[in-house]
């Protein structure tokens, strides 16, 4: 069995964004020479998130709605965390949104269904952060 890691690095200029990571995330598993087996993609960071979804504009809006909806970003003042900084909103968004997605590897192909496809979503931006992807099998 074979093992495969690389870190991707994001560096967002806006607070929030949902970036497609498919074809950054299908570049290591060619590189990984790997045929058969499970690759492991995740936010190295407790405010951003990777997850899988259509790549839909409109989806994407529904999105940030609801998640503004859920966890507002302001007033600051309404999270016991925001102190030191403000981003307690990013927080609780990226656990809804989840940290990691495991895809299977088939014949060299990430296992997809028909319009899936792998997001970072951030929710604190304005600077660099790390997205591991880990690769096992044959």
């Amino acid at each position: 069995m074979k093992s495969y890691r690389k870190e991707l690095i994001y560096n967002i200029p806006t607070r929030r964004a949902l970036v497609n990571i498919t074809k950054d995330v299908s570049a290591c598993l060619q590189e990984s020479g790997i045929q058969e087996g499970f690759l492991l993609c995740n936010s190295m960071h407790i405010t951003s998130s990777v997850f899988i979804n259509d790549d839909e504009g409109g989806l994407h809006q529904d999105f940030e709605d609801w998640l503004e909806g859920l966890a507002p970003e302001k007033p600051y003042s309404r999270y016991r965390h925001n102190g030191y900084e403000d981003n307690a909103d990013a927080h609780l968004k990226r656990t809804i949104m989840g940290r990691e997605v495991v895809v299977a590897v088939t014949k060299s192909k990430l296992d997809f269904g028909t319009w899936e496809q792998i997001f970072y979503g951030e929710f604190d931006g304005k600077r660099p952060k790390r997205v591991l992807v880990k690769i096992i099998g044959e």
